[in-house]
This record gives C-alpha cells, structure tokens and sequence, in this order.
C-alpha cells in the first residue's frame, strides 16, 4: 500500500464518489455514507496541501499517514461491496450498514484525534520556526552589511561554498579523463614552437573555460611561461579597439590608472615582437572576423589560447582540440557531489532513479551541476518527474543550444514564482560582466516588491542551485567583508537560459524587454511594434553611441527598471524616459575607457516615482544643476564618475535636491576633493560610502549632525588625513570603515560618542599608532579590523569592553580587479 496513493488524492477522491452513489442509492448506509462525505471533504484539501508541499514528514507522523491510507483503502472496497450487494439480501445490507458504522468511527477518530494534533504539531512548529528565523535574518542582514560576525551571515556561508565548489572544480581534472586529457593536449601545444594560436572548442556547459582556467594555474605552464599569463573574455558583442588595447596594455605592462580612467602611457605599437614568452588566453570567442582582428593587433612572440563554442578553421588557428564530455562515471561523481554532497550515490537513494537522471544530463558538467542542486534534498515523486521530463528532450545535436536550454530549464520549473522572475532578471545584464550586488538587490526590491532581507533570501538560494556564482573582491578580507565587496557572475549559457524564457510571447507583452547582445541602435523588433505600448516592468538597452536622432518614441508605461548599457563618450538619454511614470530604478553603465558626458538630463523632471539611481563611468556635474526635487529618490549610487569638483560648490543644496535620500555611494570618483557641507543637513541619510577617492582630503566639519547616520564607509581614501571631530555625535552609527587610509593620522578623541557603534575597519592605515582614550566607552564595539601594529591596544580595550574580537589581516594589494 503506497502512501503516494493518499498524497495524490487517488483513494480519496476515488472513494468520495462512491459514497455520493450510496447516499442516494442505499438506504441502510446512507447516514454514514453522509458523514464520511463531509470528512472526505475536509480531508481532500489537506491532502493537495501535502502533495504541492512536498515536505518530508517526521517517521512516526509518516507511519500514522501510512495506516490511514490503508483504512481508506479498505474503506473503498466496502463501497464497492454495498454498491454490489444484491438488494433483496436484507441480512448482508445490515452487516455492511454495520461495516460502515465502524469505518464512520475510524475516520472520525483520525479527523477529531490525530488530524488536529498534527495541525497543533504544526502550528507549534511553525511558530517556534519563526521565533527562530526572524529574528536571526535581521541579524544577519545586518551582519551582512557590517560584516559583524564571524562568517559573515548566510551571505558569507554562500560565499565561501562558491569557493570551495572552486577549488572542487579545479580538481575536476583528477575526476575527469576527458579533461585531464584537454589538459595534457593542450600544455603539450602551448609548449610546441610550431604552433601560436591554439584553439580549445566544445558545446556550452562542457567545461571549456574551467579547463582554461586549469591551465593558466598549472605550475609547468606558469613556469614556462614565467607567470607572463593574462587572460581576457571577449563576449558576443566586444568592442575590437577596447579589446585591443586592453590586450596591450597588458602584455606591453604600459597601463597607469589615474583620473578614474585605464591609458596606455604611449601609443601601442601593435607590430612590436614580445622577448619573454607570453600566453593569452582569450574566452568566449564566437566570431571568426572578431578573431581575424584581435591576431592582427597582438604582438609577435605571444602564444594564444581561443575557447569558444566554435571550431575555427586551421586558417585561423594553428591548432584545435574538442573538449570530449564526461564518462559515464566521471558524470556520476560530479551529480553525487552536488546533489547529495557525496562522491557516489547514497544507499538510501534509489540508484536506478538517479542512474536515468545522470544519463539525461548527457555529461555536461553544467547540466549535471545545476539538476544536481535543483535535485538536492527533493522527495522521490520529485526525482521522477524531473527524470521523465528531462527524458522528453530532443536528444543534443550539432545545434545544441535549443535542446541544451530545455534541459536547463527544468531546474528553473522547479522554482518558486518569486525566485524564478529573480533568475530571469538577470537576463537583463550583458553577459560576461559581473553584476554588483547592490544593484541586483535593489533592482529586485524594487521589481518584486520584496524585502531587503528576501532579496538576500533569493540570491543565496540561487546560488545555492548553481544558477548564479557569488564573486569576492579580492581586496576584501577573508572572513570580515560586507557585501559591498561581491558581486555576481552567471554562466553564458544560464544567461541564455534566462533570455529565452523572457521571449515567450509578443513582445508587447513581454515583462522583459531586453537586449542579447550589444548593437548599434535599438533592435528593429522594437521598432516594428513601436505603434503599441510595450507593457514590459525591466526596459535593457545595451548600445553604443547614442544622439537624439538614434532614438524611436516607445510608450511604456508599466516599465520599473530602465538599464542603459553603452561604450560611448557621448550619450543622449532616451527621450521616452519622460513617459515612464511608473520608473523606480534608472542604470546607467558606460564600459567605454573614459566617462561619458550625459545629455537630456531634461527628462528627470518627470521621474517622480524614481527611487533609485546607478551612475558608472559618467561625467556627473551637470547632474547637479537640476532645479527640480526628486522627491522619492532614496538610493544614489556613483561609480568611476568624473565629479570634477562640482560638489565643491556652496550652492550645491543636496537636501533639496534629494529630500528622501537614505544612501549615497561615490566610488573610484575622480575630481572630488570635497564633499558639500549641505550634505551635513541631510538628516534622511542612514548610509554615505565614499570610497577609493583619491583626491578626497577632508569631510565637513559639521558631518556629526547626519542624526541617523549607521555606516560611514571611507575605504581607501589615501589623502584623507583625519576625521571630523563632531563624529562623536553619530550616535546610530553601527559600522566606521577608515580602512587603506593611509595617511590617516589618528581616531578623533570624540569616537567615543558613538555608543552604537560595533565595527571598525582600520586595516593598513600605517600612520595611526595610538587610540584616545574614550574608545573604552564603546561598549556595543564587536570587531576590530586592524594591523598587528596597533591590535595590543585594541587587546588592551578588550579587557574592558566584553566580546570584542580584534582581526589582525594582512595586507592585499592587487590591481586585477579593473579589468573587470
């Protein structure tokens, strides 16, 4: 007797219909048969809740299930016996009248007995659950924002299980036949002088870039090539001239970074020839014209390394190897490690089940990782359906990507609605780009309508089924960083997977209007449907150049989200910004090598509804000049924005200009020597980070009057040399980051003030060798980030403050984070 029987209804609904037969038919049982109507009734609702759950009872709760379902069962065979006991046999109708009496009991004692004391047992839990839960996800959002604790919240559990899926991966050789012999093939080309350009090709998700990333850390590699080893994706839609010069500069080593922008020192001289042996690799090739003209501009005596998809002709590369998928075995071993944390299949698992899904997976490591994890912790009925559903699928071809998508798409099916509309999302971004997470979290609440805490929720399940990958700043610490330092990646192929299910339908209707791939101008699909209102909520543009004239009028009105991805050192704002009254979040993200000067900043005049606003790479101060309150506005974010002292102006009034705002970011902003004292008067303010500022050499006097002020980020401001002494009125302030300070001189004697405060990151500020006195007074104070030089004093303040945890770190300087 299977209790799946009473999960899908089959013996209940079954037996319901019966008992409507007798209650009309059958005298002699019709008072029971009524009864056991209206309990099957009851009972029915509960059971579909437990089917659609699939949740995994407690063993005694099961076992209880487990004996009611066979009393129903026998319950259904005496319906069938009174429907076909002959009329006439006055005798055999008592005795089943009576049969049904005590089948009336039975049921009543499971509805009025075990029934509520499983619906108490519930209620119980539920309540201790969220007594539990709630609590500990605001502390954890909050770890997550200051990074108080040890491991930094459910956000760093994430992180860190990124890493070690990383360092299981780079393993993958030792797992893998097929990939230790890419390995062993390709390190055996790389070192032949008969070859230069050698190319590594295999369908999507069959591990072509982990095996290049393999290669570049191989010991036997990097010493041959004495560690010269650059590697650089090229993306669908690259700018060849960006490209270029990026692969110059570095090759050649003639790259500076200053005012916020990456120049070459002299003209590249792309005809020179390279003394010391050089390896590039270049990823995520799919252009054979796009190939032709990288070759042209690298310098002679480099060796290249082109992963892609496609297998270029030997006119273009000297040789190429297919990456073979995995053995039946080696596919086996990555599943079990995903989806049950194991090398092999658990002796509870049925092996046949998870035999069939495997095979269906067709050893792709993509596929076989991402099922996995949709797979992991799932009851059985769940395996089969995944199984039969995958066995559907058209079988892979030469065109791959339509049947490879199909495959993929089952462990989005599995998604609840809220995480599924998160992972289409991120459909949004140009691909092979890292998103910040500030942006994705934002974009989200303000999409979806959901909590800070839930977009959190969102983000780490996805992560945790593979669909996205969490990425550190290695700058950041290992255990300490705040969530300011990661962003996220998504695998080309998830990123297609997210597309193609956001074009279904007309794209009027579409709730995601978005763009593949970077193009001159606006796709002409848009431009033949432009005659009737595009009803999409998240509007993606990614183009080049755009002037007034490149514009065609599109009317959305329900859009939320408008991201304008360019490379481009001019850009006019759509004009059909003015018609999306219900805009909440406006991206702007130049990936040009300078900052791109900004036109028709006319049309915020009508963005009453903004909340948010992500600036990247854009020349700013004409911003500034705007008249008109965005009176919603809560969140402006400036990134490698060219300030050029326009906030050094008096006149500058952010609090008018901004009533509403909560947080500002300026990032790598260049020209910003200071910031206005009007922001002093923006009591709306919880969050200023203004960090990697260069030329920021001090902080109004009066900044202590920002009431609410909770985190003050001032990373890595080198001329910075001291903290206003009003800070002590910061009384909400819970996070003080000073940290690559460097000629920060010293804590302002008021710190003490800050009663609230419970971090401080002061790491590599070399110049501050004392602490005043009143750092005692900060009793909530939890964690120091600091150098060995001045952590005896922190110890010191220990033994009166109780609790606080002094992290001594080392330091990290590394620059390849701006390639990104």
């Amino acid at each position: 007797m299977a209790v799946t029987d009473l999960f899908a209804g089959e013996i209940a609904t079954e037996l319901l219909k019966q008992l409507l037969v007798i209650s009309r038919k059958c005298a002699f049982c019709r008072s029971s048969a009524e009864q056991l109507i209206l309990y099957i009734q009851e009972l029915l609702p509960i059971i579909q809740e437990v089917k659609h759950t699939g949740v995994e009872l407690p063993q005694h709760r099961q076992r209880q299930l487990d004996n009611f379902s066979e009393r129903l069962s026998d319950g259904l065979d005496l319906a069938k016996k009174v429907l076909t006991a002959p009329r006439w046999n006055v005798y055999k109708s008592l005795r089943l009248a009576q049969k049904m009496e005590k089948f009336e009991k039975t049921v009543s004692r499971f509805m009025n007995g075990i029934i509520q004391a499983h619906v108490l047992a519930d209620v119980h839990h539920v309540r201790v659950g969220i007594d539990e839960k709630f609590p500990r996800l605001e502390r954890q959002l909050e770890a997550m924002k200051i990074g108080v604790d040890d491991r930094g919240g459910w956000l760093g559990e994430a992180v860190n299980r990124v890493e070690e899926e990383r360092k299981f991966e780079g393993t993958l050789t030792n797992l893998s036949a097929g990939m230790e012999l890419g390995k062993r093939k390709l390190k055996e080309m790389l070192m032949a002088k008969d070859f230069t350009v050698i190319g590594v090709h295999g369908i999507g998700g069959s591990g072509k870039t982990t095996l290049a990333r393999v290669i570049c850390k191989d010991d036997q590699i990097k010493s041959y090539f004495n560690n010269r080893i650059f590697f650089l994706t090229v993306s669908q839609s690259p700018s060849v001239e960006q490209l270029s010069a990026k692969i110059w500069e570095k090759i050649s080593g003639n790259t500076m970074v200053a005012s916020g922008n990456m120049f070459s020192l002299v003209k590249p001289q792309y005809d020179m020839e390279i003394s010391s042996r050089t390896l590039l690799v270049l990823d995520d090739v799919w252009s054979q014209s796009v190939l032709e003209q990288l070759k042209n501009k690298i310098p002679a005596g480099c060796k290249i390394l082109v992963v892609s998809r496609l297998k270029f002709p030997l006119s273009v590369v000297d040789s190429s190897y297919e990456l073979e998928l995995l053995r039946e075995d080696e596919a086996m071993g990555l599943f079990c490690h995903f989806a049950f944390g194991l090398s092999s299949i658990p002796f509870t698992a049925d092996k046949q089940l998870v035999k069939e899904v495997v095979d269906e997976c067709k050893g792709l490591p993509l596929a076989l990782k991402v099922i996995g994890a949709s797979l992991k912790g799932q009851p059985e009925m769940f395996w089969i359906s995944a199984k039969n559903r995958l066995s559907r699928s058209q079988p892979l071809c030469e065109s791959h990507e339509v049947q490879l998508l199909e495959r993929m798409k089952l462990s989005i099916d599995s998604l609840s609605e809220n995480v599924r509309d998160c992972f289409l999302d991120l459909g949004a971004f140009p691909e092979d780009k890292r998103i910040p997470l500030d942006i994705l979290i934002n974009m989200w609440m303000e999409l979806h309508d959901i909590h800070e805490k839930d977009a959190f929720a969102i983000l780490v399940e996805l992560s945790d089924k593979n669909l996205l990958t969490l990425v550190k700043d290695a700058r950041a610490g290992d255990k300490y960083s705040s969530y300011y330092e990661i962003s996220v990646y998504q695998h080309d192929v998830l990123r297609d997977l997210a597309i193609h299910l956001s074009n279904h339908g007309s794209i009027n209707q579409r709730r995601r209007l978005l763009m593949p791939r970077r193009e001159a101008g606006l796709p002409k699909e848009w431009e033949r449907n432009m005659d009737q209102p595009f009803n999409a909520q998240i509007i993606s543009v990614h183009t080049g150049e755009m002037r007034e004239m490149d514009w065609f009028r599109m009317d959305c009105p329900k859009a939320e989200v408008l991201i304008l991805n360019f490379s481009s050192n001019e850009y006019f704002l759509p004009p059909f910004l003015d018609d999306m009254p219900k805009l909440r979040a406006l991206i702007l993200i130049n990936y040009s090598t300078s900052n791109t000067a900004i036109h028709n900043l006319s049309v915020f005049h009508n963005l009453n509804n903004l909340r948010s606003l992500w600036f990247e790479k854009i020349y700013v101060p004409r911003i500034f000049d705007t008249t008109i309150p965005l009176i919603n506005l809560q969140k402006v974010s400036l990134i490698l924005c060219d300030i050029d002292n326009s906030l050094d102006q008096s006149a500058i009034d952010l609090p008018r200009i901004f009533p509403r705002l909560s947080e500002l970011t300026m990032d790598h902003c260049i020209n910003l020597n200071m910031l206005p004292s009007s922001i002093c008067r923006m009591h709306t303010l919880k969050i200023l980070n203004v960090t990697n500022c260069e030329s920021l050499q001090e902080l109004p006097a009066d900044l202590g009057k920002i009431n609410f002020l909770q985190l003050l980020r001032l990373y890595s401001c080198p001329n910075l040399k001291r903290l206003p002494v009003g800070i002590g009125h910061l009384v909400w302030l819970k996070y003080l980051d000073i940290s690559q300070c460097i000629t920060m001189e010293c804590l302002p004697e008021g710190v003490g003030g800050c009663t609230n405060l419970e971090k401080i990151d002061m790491r590599e500020c070399p110049q501050i060798k004392n602490l005043p006195l009143s750092v005692v007074s900060l009793h909530s104070l939890r964690r120091v980030i600091c150098d060995e030089e001045v952590s005896w004093l922190w110890k010191e303040v220990g033994k009166v403050i109780t609790g606080l945890c002094v992290q001594v770190v080392e330091e990290c300087f590394n620059l390849d984070w701006l390639s990104e």
